[in-house]
């Protein structure tokens, strides 16, 4: 690279930033740019930045359960929300009309002048 700095250099720092690309620019004194260029450039550095994305995935995943095993409410939730809605774990939003009434749908173009986009 034209900084001096290896595609390894490059990869290790990223893995040490957790997948943080402005982390590991600073740490290798380079811009982010040049950290976006080596990702395109060498197969290796792109792989680190998954793999150390999946990495700190897996510890927040690691700490949500954790919270779960403490019975956090708001822990529990999330994750049923997330991970549950094939049990039926969902929030569902209902649209209806006005006062209840079936939503009315129609043909055709409405079309607003600028003039009239503040006005109710």
């Amino acid at each position: 690279m034209a900084n001096g700095k290896s595609a390894k250099e490059y990869a290790q720092a990223i893995i040490e930033a957790r997948g943080f690309i402005s982390v590991a620019a600073r740490h290798l004194g380079v811009s982010r740019s040049s950290v976006y260029n080596a990702i395109n450039k060498y197969p290796t550095v792109a792989e680190a930045v998954k793999d150390a994305r999946e990495a700190t995935t897996d510890l927040a995943e690691g700490k949500l359960i954790k919270l779960i095993n403490d019975e956090n409410p708001t822990a529990i939730i999330f994750y049923l929300k997330t991970q549950g809605k094939k049990r039926g774990y969902i929030e569902r939003h209902e649209l209806t009309g006005k006062d209840g009434a079936p939503i009315e749908i129609s043909k055709g173009y409405v079309s607003i002048s600028p003039d009239d986009w503040d006005k109710e």
